[in-house]
């Protein structure tokens, strides 16, 4: 544990010098700022206080961005240390490699968690100070910023493994790119296409249920929708997030940070310096 927190502090140090820290607080202080701003338009005709409609829009906004903030951190974490020659004097101190890779995730992990405890505390924040009840949302952002960070964490670990597997910055940031348009706006555009074809057939009945929790991104809109009480904010989603059981979400969140760091690990063990 003590090798991983050292390499922890190593890479948080580096992401700190490389401005990541600052950029990702930006990018989620900002998003959450408009997207709180415009979020009590809504809140009479829906019956919720008005946190618990932000937490429906800040759903939205997280399941494209923080996988993209998680991809940028993690394209360069094997690729870079390569390229720049500083793999084989990495792997001469007496730590393996899964431990540098946990120890870079848990750096990256405490990154992002910092970039959306701020976002969505600027959120609360607007909320609480314009409506009284909005209290009542606070579990709503809690359980948004825990499986936030659990996303976060699926998407370190496929950028770790896209890195291993490219050996080149530049490589491993189109794969990247390629992944975040796949994962999380191709992917719906599929399925929305299936569900037009389809009508009420076997696709749409059985096939699509099973989609959405194959998907790390939309197995959190999911989770977090279905327990919200502001569905109708997403009405697009709404009608699956009733759907499908709630445990059934929780797990894809749960297994997949395991799968894609497990992953990762794999493919790190396979990179010769």
């Amino acid at each position: 544990m003590k090798r991983i927190l050292s390499t922890a502090r190593t890479e948080a140090l580096i992401a700190a010098r490389n401005r990541w820290v600052a950029i990702s607080i930006a990018m989620m202080a900002l998003f959450s700022l408009v997207l709180a701003a415009a979020g009590s338009a809504p809140t009479g005709t829906l019956g919720a206080d008005r946190l618990s409609v932000i937490v429906a829009s800040l759903t939205s906004l997280a399941v494209y961005l923080v996988p993209l903030i998680a991809l940028l951190m993690a394209f360069d974490a094997i690729a870079g240390e390569v390229e720049r020659g500083t793999l084989p004097l990495l792997l001469t101190y007496p730590v393996s490699r899964a431990e540098i890779l946990l120890g870079k995730l848990l750096a990256h992990l405490a990154i992002l968690a910092l970039a959306v405890a701020s976002g969505y505390g600027i959120a609360a924040f607007a909320a609480l100070f314009s409506d009284t009840d909005a209290a009542e949302g606070l579990p709503a952002l809690w359980r948004l910023f825990w499986s936030s960070v659990l996303m976060g964490a699926t998407f370190l670990g496929a950028g770790y493994a896209l890195s291993a597997l490219s050996r080149r910055p530049s490589g491993a940031a189109g794969l990247a790119v390629g992944l975040w348009l796949v994962a999380v706006v191709l992917y719906d555009l599929a399925l929305l296409a299936g569900i037009v074809a389809s009508g009420d057939g076997v696709f749409t009945r059985h096939i699509f249920p099973v989609a959405l929790l194959a998907s790390p991104a939309d197995a959190f809109r999911l989770y977090n929708l279905a327990a919200s009480q502001a569905t109708a904010a997403a009405a697009g989603t709404a009608g699956a997030a009733n759907s499908i059981p709630v445990w059934q979400s929780l797990l894809s969140i749960l297994l997949w940070p395991i799968a894609t760091v497990g992953l990762a690990i794999a493919a790190f063990r396979k990179v010769t310096p």
